[in-house]
């Protein structure tokens, strides 16, 4: 895997110039240029597009065209990266607990735990909206980064991811935190990418950090979040979607003037 990544792509994709030693400063410098310029976008599920999952593949569509993808790429992306400097990546599965009860969510989300220094630490790059640009600690210490955004917390058997904003806490993934292995990945992408229960293949989901702050698409509605305010528009139809693409997530994909999205009344 080490011999078919290029990693000096990748660290510029990412404009990470830091050391290359598997120490914290290097696991929080590479986790921040990853969520800060690689965007969280399922365009090529709508588009119908096959998903590749090996390293080739990441790196064509993530590092050389510039493009974003789902939690399993983000991760894999990350996993190999991390493997090529020298750390020692875990993958893990989760439930998304954000939108819906745990009963009733499967486990559709992956990230990583890696130990450094005798600390172990959650990377979670593919969370969309919610991703933590800091390594989130395990022992339920809050994410130390000035107003704290993340914490785990270990109940019963779980262990829970918790978002914080001012005045409250919301539960965003539950996992187990058992190793898991590619080939269960591959069965996750293929139920994200392809079943028809699965939320990506019948809306619109995106989201980028901007210079102002971030951007989140979800269907026609997008907000822009500038100094944390929320900016609520719409977008009037799938060419002010290119173009508000092209502006905001740094690529330009003409096939979104024609893409189908059964959550869009008219884009069908």
């Amino acid at each position: 895997m080490a011999n078919k990544f290029d990693l000096d792509a990748y660290l510029s994709r990412i404009d990470y110039a830091g050391p290359r030693t598997p120490t914290y400063e290097t696991l929080a410098g590479i986790l921040a240029g990853h969520v800060a310029r690689i965007p969280f976008e399922i365009f090529d599920v709508l588009l119908r597009r096959p998903i590749r999952l090996d390293p080739e593949g990441l790196h064509a569509k993530l590092v050389a065209a510039r493009r974003g993808g789902h939690c399993v790429e983000h991760a894999t992306l990350m996993y190999n990266a991390l493997h090529a400097i020298g750390f020692h990546p875990v993958r893990h599965s989760s439930r998304v607990v954000f939108f819906k009860p745990r009963h009733e969510s499967v486990r559709e989300h992956m990230f990583l735990s890696v130990t450094v220094d005798g600390a172990t630490y959650v990377v979670d790059p593919g969370f969309g909206p919610f991703a933590c640009p800091h390594p989130i600690p395990l022992d339920g210490t809050p994410v130390p980064s000035g107003a704290p955004t993340h914490r785990l917390a270990h109940e019963g058997t779980d262990w829970v991811l918790y978002l914080l904003r001012p005045g409250s806490e919301t539960r965003g993934w539950i996992s187990k935190m058992e190793e898991e292995y590619p080939v269960d990945f591959e069965m996750m992408h293929y139920y994200l990418v392809s079943h028809p229960n699965s939320f990506y293949t019948h809306n619109l989901v995106a989201s980028a950090v901007t210079k102002e702050g971030r951007v989140n698409i979800t269907n026609q509605d997008v907000n822009f979040i500038r100094d944390g305010v929320v900016q609520p528009t719409q977008l009037s139809d799938r060419k002010a979607l290119r173009l508000l693409v092209t502006e905001h997530f740094g690529f330009d994909l003409p096939e979104l003037e024609m893409m189908k999205v059964d959550g869009v009344p008219g884009w069908l």
